[in-house]
């Protein structure tokens, strides 16, 4: 049975969780790096690695399940600018595309040290389209 308490910043975290869990939950959202290298990359890694370790651990269930929400959650705002950039030259799509750019990065930071804590942990301003 795994034992769970919550932090200062109120977060329930997981004592049970292994350090195999909690790195593999860590490198789910640090995978977001991967689109310095091809962008389906921050899809397709923590996919494979929620999909081969979810039934294993609900930790890294539902660390996979968030970082996949957010990830797509980003590609969708990302796909909504592109418009903005197009149409409006007042300069909008130019201050939302940095912006959330830095809410990726920010957001996959905290995601990971939480993560790395056995900490669970929910992104800001995410659809959620797994459960």
């Amino acid at each position: 049975m795994n034992e769970f308490s919550t932090n200062a910043q109120n977060r329930l975290v997981d004592h049970d969780a292994s350090e195999s869990e909690r790195q593999i939950a860590m490198w789910m959202h640090l995978s977001l790096l991967g689109h310095l290298v091809a962008p389906i990359i921050i899809i397709i890694l923590p996919l494979i690695l929620w999909l081969t370790r979810k039934d294993d651990s609900p930790f890294v269930d539902d660390h996979g399940k968030e970082t996949l929400n957010f990830h797509i959650t980003l590609f969708c705002y990302m796909v909504a600018i592109v418009p903005l950039l197009a149409v409006l030259t007042c300069g909008v799509g130019f201050v939302l595309f940095p912006g959330i750019y830095v809410l990726g990065i920010i957001g996959m930071i905290c995601g990971a040290k939480a993560a790395h804590r056995g900490e669970y942990y929910r992104y800001p301003m995410t659809f959620r389209f797994l459960h």
